[in-house]
C-alpha cells in the first residue's frame, strides 16, 4: 500500500493535520499568526543550510526554527515590540535563505518544493518522521493540555494558579518549531502557518469549548489535505496551494453559516 505515492500523500497530509489542528488553536487564541510566518519563513534558511551541509532537510529546518522559536520567546518575555520585530525576523530569515539557497548547486531546481511543498514525493522515511513527530507534539498538547490552556487564555490567572506562562509559551514556540520543520515537504515554508491557522479558525465559529475546536480543526485540516490531493489530481494544480485552498473555502463556509 505504501509503495502508492498518492497513499503516502495522504498519510503524510493526515498526520500533519491531526497535530497542526490543535496546534493551530493555540496559535489563534494566543494570537501568534505572525509568530508563527517568523518561524516557517526560517525554514528555508534551514533547507540552505541542510543543503550545504549535507545533512537531513527535517534537521536543518528543525534547528534554525527552534532558534527562531527560542528568540522570538525570549524577545516577548522582554517585552519588545512585536509587531516591528516580527517582521524584521520573519523577512530577513526568508530572504537570508533564498539567498544561501541559490549558492547550493542543484537547489534551485527544487526551490519551488520547499516553497510550497512536494506532498507527492513523500517517501516512506518522510512518513515515519512526519507521524513520529507529531505523535510527540499531541502528546505534548495532552499532558499540558489545561497548563497551556490557562496560561493562554489569561496570563494573570495562570500565575495565580502557580503557572509559569513563559514556560508554556516556550513549549508553544518549540511545538511549533517542531510542525513547522515537519509540513515542510507537505505545504512548504510560505504554507505552513495557512495549515496552522485556517483550520482553527474555521472550527472558532462552531465550536462550544476549546476541546470542540482542537478536534473541529483537526477535522476540517483532514478534510482539506483528503479533498485538496484529490483537487490536485483532477485539476492538476499544485497540490500544497490547492490544500491551504480547500482550508479557506472551509474557512469561507463557516464564516457563512456562523452569520445566518
Amino acid at each position: 500500500m505504501l509503495d502508492d505515492f498518492f497513499t503516502r500523500a495522504v498519510l503524510a497530509g493526515l498526520g500533519l493535520a491531526l497535530v497542526a489542528g490543535p496546534l493551530g488553536c493555540f496559535v489563534v487564541w494566543r494570537r501568534m499568526a505572525y509568530f508563527g510566518d517568523s518561524t516557517a519563513h526560517a525554514a528555508i534558511l534551514g533547507v540552505a543550510l541542510a543543503l550545504a551541509f549535507d545533512v537531513s532537510i527535517y534537521a536543518g529546518t528543525l534547528a534554525v526554527a527552534v532558534v527562531m522559536a527560542v528568540t522570538v520567546a525570549a524577545l516577548v518575555s522582554r517585552g519588545q515590540a512585536m509587531d516591528t520585530m516580527l517582521g524584521v525576523l520573519s523577512h530577513s530569515a526568508l530572504a537570508i535563505g533564498l539567498v544561501a539557497i541559490s549558492f547550493v548547486p542543484g537547489a534551485r531546481s527544487d526551490l519551488s518544493g520547499y516553497l510550497f511543498g512536494d506532498i507527492l514525493a513523500v517517501g516512506r522515511s518522510d512518513l515515519a518522521l512526519i507521524w513520529g513527530g507529531a505523535a510527540l507534539v499531541l502528546a505534548v498538547l495532552m499532558i499540558r493540555w489545561q497548563r497551556l490552556l490557562t496560561s493562554s487564555l489569561n496570563e494573570e490567572l495562570a500565575m495565580a494558579a502557580g503557572i509559569d506562562p513563559r514556560v508554556e509559551r516556550l513549549v508553544l514556540s518549540l511545538a511549533l518549531a517542531v510542525v513547522v520543520a515537519l509540513a515542510i515537504r507537505v505545504v512548504g515554508s510560505l504554507l505552513i502557518s495557512a495549515m496552522l491557522i485556517v483550520p482553527a479558525a474555521a472550527a472558532r465559529g462552531w465550536a462550544g469549548s476549546p476541546e470542540r475546536m482542537a478536534a473541529g480543526a483537526a477535522l476540517v485540516a483532514a478534510a482539506s489535505v483528503g479533498l485538496g490531493l484529490w483537487a490536485s489530481l483532477r485539476l492538476d494544480s499544485p497540490a500544497g496551494p490547492t490544500i491551504v485552498t480547500v482550508a479557506a473555502i472551509f474557512f469561507v463556509a463557516s464564516q457563512t453559516l456562523r452569520r445566518r
